[in-house]
């Protein structure tokens, strides 16, 4: 059997914020694939602005080094469950992978909802605990701690044998060694682990092709790119093939380019060969999973799965008192076009027409897939209305169904008690409890999704923003049937449209949380504030003081108000009700009422009782 001893092809598997895209950062810069001169941005492979601010990668991407006379294609992926259709299909892509755990942090629930796909896939691991030069860093705790997360995964006897490198990302410095005054000056000790330890792809080139896309990419001049592996033989430029559909029809297409991976850049190749990442153009209808054969020999390899949405939400035409005046894409078409182009990349999206051309029903992995995209169109300057998101129930063996997520929490430990009771009212099972002895208690539950929904404001109250939080998808379990989580508070919505006025909040400011600024545009229906009881009221802010000729004793210049809570999108759609929408625009986010008159939705809301009780 020959192999490919030129080649390596790993990914980069870890928690979200365990430093995988500062690694491959570093692992660039040290092969020498940038110039010298190169203007190089710090986390260059997260190439778009909301993964720059936010620190996450959310997009898959590969990208390939040489070092020492081989070419080792590396795959940084996504961290959050929300991306988690990524890293499966890229574990199909890879032979071994290079799995980052934090010194300080250990196994998080996305190290686990990683590493599992890597054992399932049979692939070869390498262990990189990083932020070796972390206050209380504990390398040697979090490397059992991996071991018996290899045990409870089921890792077979090869896998169990992994190797340990230590290493500062940050730093560039990695050594075998645990104790951080001991790191060599730069990363040789990863480098040489994986040309070690990482298998060679075996060398097929002489069978028929085998190439399968596991992921999208889109350019306006070459159109849809699929990226994947040649899994057997060869692919040229001009050759025809056929195309294994996923619905099992074949269609035939010449291929137009192909591009290899160097640093950040696409390289046009010819030629390439069983083992190698590329990209390939020149196919219309390329999907994820889909394989390339030749016209003469079509043998598809297994369909890649495609992890199912689990929450949904409605997506509107702003139809505000302030719609048109923000946004620059404001539209039925232009919203649908913008949906429909999501979907040439987002294979995890699912995008369905409602009975009003005005509306569609959008289904995302997540809350975070959601409002990113949701953040992306706002920015591209789209002006959409979005209601509540909603979990996705299913039917299983005739049963419904819901996502429950595990979370895991670390918290101080004089928090414990709040956060059991809070996850206790919605339905949370506590699994384990670990006290590390520093003050710090990690506690694992498992939760109905629909309980997490709007659990994130309440937690950081909890916590005084000590807690830290984080959620993967469990299992579908059968639904539980009582109400859980949502809002308990009800809002302060305006009666008037106008401008809000200092005297007109300082007038409502006992009854809640004000939402708005002084001298900020507010239409009637729309929610300027949290109340402090469980229904809702409506106010007016835009009240301004009665002038008279009469001198004043100017008491009122000393009122000092309170500061508006500000919400983020995220915050804003996860404190919806059902009878809210979240009005976004590129440049505001409002809260407002799906019916905007307050007789209209009293009429409504007696008409509902009375359905209720009948």
């Amino acid at each position: 059997m020959n192999l490919r001893e030129e080649i390596r092809n790993i990914a980069i598997i870890a928690h979200v914020d365990h430093g995988k895209t500062t690694l491959v950062d570093q692992m660039l810069h040290q092969s020498g694939t940038f110039r010298d001169n190169e203007q190089v941005s710090e986390r260059a492979m997260d190439s778009n602005d909301l993964e720059k601010e936010r620190g996450i990668t959310i997009l898959a991407k590969n990208t390939a080094i040489n070092y020492n006379d081989k070419r080792i294609n590396i795959m940084d992926t996504p961290g959050h469950a929300d991306f988690g259709g990524e890293v499966e299909r890229i574990m199909k892509m890879v032979d071994g992978v290079l799995l980052l755990v934090d010194a300080y942090e250990g196994c998080m629930p996305q190290t686990r909802f990683v590493l599992k796909k890597a054992l399932e896939q049979k692939l070869t691991p390498i262990v990189v605990v990083n932020k070796i030069d972390r206050p209380f860093a504990r390398p040697s705790e979090v490397v059992d701690e991996v071991l018996d997360l290899f045990i409870e995964l089921g890792a077979d006897d090869d896998q169990l044998e992994f190797p340990v490198v230590y290493a500062s990302a940050l730093n560039g410095t990695a050594s075998e060694d645990p104790e951080p005054d001991n790191q060599d000056e730069d990363m040789t000790a990863i480098f040489n682990s994986i040309l070690e330890h990482i298998p060679a792809p075996v060398d097929t080139s002489e069978e028929p092709l085998q190439f399968q896309v596991a992921l999208l990419d889109y350019n306006d001049y070459l159109g849809r790119i699929g990226i994947g592996r040649v899994f057997r033989g060869k692919i040229k430029v001009g050759q025809s093939v056929a195309l294994m559909k996923l619905d099992g029809s074949v269609k035939n297409f010449r291929v137009t380019k192909l591009f290899g991976f160097l640093g950040l850049k696409r390289v046009e190749i010819n030629e390439a060969v069983s083992g190698d990442l590329i990209a390939v153009s020149g196919m219309e209808e390329i999907n994820v999973g889909e394989t390339v054969c030749p016209e003469n020999h079509q043998d598809p390899l297994p369909i890649l799965r495609i992890d199912e949405p689990t929450i949904q939400m409605t997506f509107l035409v702003n139809n505000s008192p302030f719609a048109g005046r923000e946004g620059k894409y404001v539209t039925s078409r232009k919203i649908e076009e913008r949906l429909r182009a999501q979907l040439e990349t987002d294979v995890s999206l699912r995008v369905d027409n409602t009975d009003s051309p005005d509306v569609w029903t959008v289904s995302g992995r997540g809350e975070l897939h959601l409002s990113i995209l949701i953040e992306n169109m706002r920015r591209e300057g789209f002006e959409l209305q979005v209601s509540k998101p909603i979990v996705i129930i299913r039917e299983i063996d005739g049963q419904k169904c819901e996502p429950v997520e595990r979370v895991q929490i670390d918290v101080p430990e004089d928090h414990t008690g709040a956060i059991m009771e809070s996850l206790g009212e919605r339905k949370g099972e506590m699994v384990n409890m670990v006290n590390h002895g520093n003050g710090q208690v990690r506690l694992e539950f498992l939760v109905p999704a629909r309980g997490l929904i709007g659990y994130t404001t309440e937690f950081l109250t909890l916590t005084r923003g000590y807690g830290i939080l984080n959620h993967t998808f469990d299992s579908y379990q059968p639904v539980i049937q009582s109400k859980i989580g949502g809002r308990r508070a009800g809002v302060l919505v305006s009666m008037e449209s106008g401008k809000s006025s200092q005297y007109g909040i300082i007038n409502v400011e006992d009854r809640g949380t004000i939402f708005v600024e002084p001298g900020t545009e507010i239409y009637e229906g729309m929610i300027v504030g949290e109340h402090n009881r469980e229904n809702d009221i409506t106010v007016n802010l835009t009240k301004v003081k009665q002038l008279t000729n009469m001198r004043s004793s100017g008491k009122d210049n000393t009122v000092s108000m309170k500061k508006a809570r500000v919400m983020t999108l995220e915050e804003a759609l996860e404190y919806l009700n059902d009878d809210e929408y979240c009005e976004v625009t590129p440049e505001s986010i409002r809260l407002r009422k799906k019916i905007l008159n307050k007789s209209d939705r009293e009429r409504i809301e007696k008409k509902n009782k009375l359905e209720q009780n009948s």
